[in-house]
């Protein structure tokens, strides 16, 4: 009989921003910004608790991202409890490209597992990587959101998914420049063709490579390693400002990308001497170190 944990659990999960410029859909990375959450098994019902970030419109039912994950890490594990409480405190802006949504599956299927006896057993970290990965459909910020720091990451023609660790100089920094509209991930894709030059390919392929270099110990190398030719300038008509931002930036040799499907921009960084002030009206801007820890227990 599957017994489960007596009182409540918690996690908190770092935002992720993802692509990075050249990686599309393969690398990742774990910012220091967190959502903090904590669940218990209760004798019946739901109780959802939301503060902070969309505690205004998200849902308070089944319908919760966290409590859709956990339910999938229930029937993996092979039992529902009878009745759960879950209490949110999220800071993570949603529907900006900082891996909100990848952030919430990777506490539910982390909290339901802790929540079970013996569920690191019944589901190892390998095994909680790819549910969250089959939850959000691609691992590039799940994966980093699991494992703290810069990720590789994808998923092998057979269907499973992976993530390789790889370093990150400390000398590196990020601002984010978050701006006040939304973009969902869906209108982003939608913008992107079908298929691609095959010099822009290659472009791309070798930027992605030095841009590993880059992060693990050659920052001077970062502007170059984040340019960009499969995604970025498709997006253009949904983020016309977050792409004007973009090429001013790097029109003055930062290296700035657009994070993940957007609209938030991204700028690797060693200082933030004048970069702060260059946040447009109306958005804001965060100076965030690259949080190596992943999701941990607090």
């Amino acid at each position: 009989m599957t017994t489960f944990a007596t009182g409540a659990v918690r996690v908190s999960v770092p935002a992720t921003s993802a692509n990075l410029g050249p990686g599309f859909d393969a690398l990742g990375l774990a910012l220091d910004l967190r959502d903090r959450l904590e669940a218990e098994v209760i004798g019946s019902g739901l109780v959802v608790e939301v503060d902070g970030v969309g505690s205004d419109d998200v849902p308070l039912d089944e319908r919760h991202l966290v409590v859709r994950a956990m339910r999938a890490a229930f029937d993996e594990l092979g039992v529902q409890p009878p009745g759960l409480r879950l209490s949110c405190v999220n800071v993570i802006p949603h529907a900006r490209g900082l891996g909100s949504s990848s952030a919430a599956i990777v506490a539910g299927v982390w909290l339901a597992r802790e929540l079970v006896a013996g569920g690191r057993l019944l589901l190892g970290d390998e095994g909680l990587l790819d549910l969250a990965a089959r939850i959000e459909g691609h691992p590039d910020n799940v994966a980093p959101a699991l494992l703290g720091g810069f990720v590789i990451a994808g998923q092998d023609p057979d269907g499973t998914f992976y993530a390789v660790p790889s370093e990150v100089d400390p000398r590196i920094d990020a601002v984010v420049f978050v701006p006040p509209e939304a973009v969902s991930t869906e209108m982003a894709r939608g913008l992107l063709p079908k298929e691609v030059p095959h010099a822009d390919a290659a472009a791309n392929a070798g930027r992605a490579a030095l841009l590993v270099a880059a992060l693990g110990g050659r920052p001077e190398e970062l502007w170059r390693a984040t340019a960009d030719r499969l995604h970025q300038e498709y997006r253009r008509p949904a983020m016309p400002a977050s792409l004007d931002l973009v090429d001013a930036l790097r029109a003055d040799r930062v290296p700035a990308i657009v994070s993940g499907a957007g609209p938030t921009v991204l700028a690797f960084t060693d200082t933030t001497d004048g970069l702060l002030a260059r946040c447009p009206e109306g958005w804001t801007a965060l100076q965030l170190g690259i949080d190596s820890r992943g999701a941990v227990a607090w």
